[in-house]
């Protein structure tokens, strides 16, 4: 009886559940464009009668399981033709579907900011998303279309002005920035010193920038994660484009391997700014000039396996005279293989190689300096679509890192510089995560996942020994903080385990939607950061040097929390994002008074393990159809920072209170539109302002053996530099010959600093050799710039 009950239960539950499961198909596919067979990111597929959807992953990849029935479908990438059909789905299928353009115009002008459309439904919040084709459109300084010039135009991002390296998001530092190219990192992103960015927005396909809500495939950085991946290549077609600047040319050609089969990239771009920025009056013996290398080959070996190869190489050289000459840039490599296990289940294996190098040579001196990090990372993804309101994202990766702190060579012989290397760090830093895409009702969705991180600091030749682990000590006397004499040294094996960290990172995000046009999100990030940038200036420079975790620095560890609004007006037409977040971060490096940074084998005696926080309120505001189109951007936050001392007798720094970062900003607005008045003539404009970044004023001086020494006894950063502001304009001209002819051209006006505002990138306090009196001197890197760019394909 007993047994037949059971037999019972189980046709009651099993079987039904069977049939259930048997009702239910997959559809599945890639989605790319029919001019090129380029994937697509971020198409929508939906099925508008059941509310369901679902996008393409990062390599065009869709999949969605649905009850057995005749469905109507819709795909939309907007700036392309829409595709409405009927499906029976009776079965799994496979369909690749080809989008049209819907325009034919420039491609770079064809895919337009309606790709970055809000989508209300989603618990991603906090991301914004730029094409190349917007990024073009922003009026920047001499005419360069610059990826990070445009992200700080949205809220929450900023810079530290004129002629500075990396950007800042929600107060947080520049190093504190994840930045990937087709997954590879970057250390670097700056040519020029910040002038502009290393990515090149003719190779460019889709860019990401998450500022919270980071979903637990990203690790690694606290602060943001920009996240960039180039074109494949046209497999269809031979094709070329490029352009003529102000200062810098680029050539970009694709197409075919194998037609419909596999296609290749390369793209080329140089400067000749040296001819337009002259250093000295007499500057025909400087050059500063930058050039860089886009590489991408794809090959797909079947229905369900497809080959990458990609790969960015960039240098930057600046020279004075015979004297001087410091050479910079980035080199990496990525070897990517999709595999599609099942019409759910698709996976991605990356090797990766990067290289940032920094080499300096002073003549004048004698010696030669070259300093750098390099990695190579090995990285497992899979999408696993299980149903129509449940994917799963997982996988791990594992990153080796060699630092080369530096190494000094005489250049010649008789130079009387002795060779010295600084000892070289190792460390391997390993992921593994996994991530849910949950909806629990048409009005709910959750994102929530957990990433365990760990960091082994590997052996070394030599670590310093102090006595009671303290390689900084405090004179009670004279109330500062001095050095500690190592005792000894230690040596180490490479597979040595100098020290080991180990972290979970859960995440978590929600979205409710009232209806289909408003929702409010919430999320909770938890990340850690094991590598630090060695800097006391405001940006990241060439000369800063990356250092791991180990026994005396610990890794940063965030919290970060966000609440927001979100709303979709006149059917997409506007949308309105708003967001309010708190982040606090703990073991955030400061530095001593008077701390020396430039090639010290012995870091630990200069620093102090602290605090940081950041709060604010971002509003958003963009128009998303129509003639006229742009974003209104408003950011009201603050950025502090507290080192306390480690004893109740040590002030720590700053007497122990809480002072501003270098990156905080009170208030930034900024704006951007475009309105085209017609096929030939579109104007674009931009708008931004930003309170003074912190500084540090003299409070006094006094005279020594004739010369003037400045008195700082204040807060950090107490004082401000003068508010930063300016306006920009550009107009786009497209001649109307170009729709009867294979060669397509534009041309692209546009002043930079419409008014001359001159934005203080520094004030410098010194004495008047002529009236003796003090004055504060204020240094500009820019006035009103007008630029000229022609840009062209065929």
């Amino acid at each position: 009886m007993k047994k037949h009950t059971f037999i019972s239960l189980l046709i009651t539950f099993i079987i039904p559940f069977s049939i259930f499961a048997q009702e239910k198909f997959t559809l599945s596919g890639t989605v790319s464009e029919q001019s090129s067979n380029e994937t697509l990111i971020g198409v929508n597929i939906i099925f508008p009668e059941i509310g369901k959807g679902v996008v393409t992953n990062e390599y065009g990849f869709y999949s969605i399981t649905l009850p057995q029935g005749v469905y109507k479908l819709q795909i939309s990438y907007l700036g392309f033709r829409d595709i409405t059909q009927e499906i029976d789905l009776s079965e799994d299928k496979k369909m690749n579907f080809q989008l049209i353009e819907a325009s034919e115009m420039l491609d770079e002008v064809v895919i337009t900011e309606k790709a970055e459309k809000l989508n209300i439904k989603t618990p991603q919040m906090s991301l914004n998303k730029l094409t190349a084709g917007t990024i073009k459109q922003i009026p920047v300084v001499l005419g360069e279309a610059d990826v990070i010039k445009s992200i700080v135009l949205l809220p929450g991002v900023t810079s530290g002005g004129e002629g500075a390296s990396g950007f800042n998001v929600r107060g947080g530092a520049a190093d504190q920035n994840l930045i990937l190219l087709d997954e590879a990192i970057i250390f670097n992103s700056s040519h020029l010193f910040g002038f502009f960015s290393v990515f090149n927005p003719d190779a460019i396909k889709d860019i990401k920038l998450y500022k919270g809500g980071i979903p637990a495939k990203y690790g690694g950085r606290v602060s943001s994660v920009l996240d960039i991946y180039q074109k494949e290549g046209n497999s269809k077609k031979f094709r070329m484009s490029g352009g003529l600047g102000a200062v810098s040319s680029r050539l970009l050609a694709e197409g075919p391997l194998k037609k419909n089969r596999g296609a290749f990239l390369v793209g080329g771009r140089a400067s000749y700014a040296h001819l337009f920025l002259p250093i000295v009056d007499d500057g025909n013996d400087n050059v500063a000039y930058f050039y860089d290398l886009n590489t991408k080959l794809n090959y797909k070996l079947n229905e369900n396996n497809n080959l990458f190869l990609s790969g960015y190489f960039g240098r930057d050289v600046f020279a004075i005279s015979e004297s001087f000459e410091n050479t910079y840039g980035n080199t990496v490599l990525n070897l990517r293989w999709n595999h599609l296990f099942s019409d759910k289940l698709f996976s991605n294996l990356s090797l990766i190689y990067s290289d940032y190098f920094y080499g300096l040579e002073l003549d004048f001196v004698g010696f030669e300096w070259d300093s750098g990090i390099r990695n190579f990372n090995i990285k497992y993804d899979l999408n696993h679509y299980l149903s129509d309101n449940f994917k799963l994202n997982y996988g791990i990766n594992n990153i080796y890192y060699r630092f080369n702190p530096g190494e000094i060579r005489p250049n010649s012989e008789d130079s009387g510089i002795n060779r010295e290397k600084l000892i070289d760090k190792y460390a391997n830093e390993f992921g593994a995560y996994i991530d849910a895409e949950h909806k629990i009702s048409n009005n709910l969705t959750l994102q929530y996942g957990l990433r365990l991180s760990n960091f082994i600091r590997l052996g070394q030749d030599e670590l310093n020994i102090y006595e009671n682990d303290n390689p900084l000590l405090f004179n009670e006397e004279l109330q500062i903080y001095e050095s500690a004499e190592p005792i000894g040294t230690e040596t180490f094996s490479r597979s040595d385990q100098i020290e080991t960290f180990t972290n979970l990172e859960p995440r978590v995000a929600l979205a409710y939607a009232f209806n289909d046009n408003t929702s409010v999100k919430a999320s909770y990030n938890r990340m850690a950061q094991y590598l630090h940038l060695l800097s006391n200036t405001n940006s990241p420079t060439p000369l800063d040097v990356w250092t791991p975790s180990g026994k005396y620095i610990k890794p940063q560890l965030l919290n970060q929390y966000a609440l927001g609004y979100f709303k979709s007006i006149h059917d997409g037409e506007y949308s309105l994002e708003t967001e309010v977040f708190y982040k606090d971060i703990e073991n955030r490096i400061d530095y001593i008074d008077g701390a020396d940074l430039i090639a010290n084998n012995a870091i630990e005696q200069d620093i102090l393990n602290g605090k940081a926080r950041a709060y604010g309120l971002e509003f958003l505001l963009r128009k998303n159809e129509g003639k006229f189109k742009g974003w209104l951007a408003y950011t009201l936050s603050k950025s502090e920072q507290r080192t306390p001392g480690r004893t109740a007798l040590e002030p720590g720094i700053n007497n122990n209170e809480w002072y501003n970062t270098p990156f905080d900003k009170t208030h930034d607005i900024s704006f951007n539109g475009s309105y085209e008045l017609n096929q030939k003539w579109k104007f674009g404009a931009n708008f931004v302002f930003q309170t003074g970044q912190p500084t540090n004023y003299p409070s006094g001086q006094f005279e020594y053996q004739g010369l003037v020494v400045p008195v700082f006894d204040g807060s950090r950063n107490s004082e401000r530099l003068p508010a930063y502001h300016r306006i920009d304009v550009s107009a786009t001209l497209t001649p109307r010959k170009n729709k009867t002819r294979k060669w397509q051209g534009e041309w692209v006006f546009s002043i930079y600093n419409l008014y001359n505002r001159r934005n203080a990138a520094s004030i410098n306090f010194t004495r008047n050799e002529d009236t003796f009196r003090n004055e504060a001197i204020r240094t500009s890197i820019f006035g009103i710039i007008p630029a000229v760019t022609y840009n062209f394909k065929f």
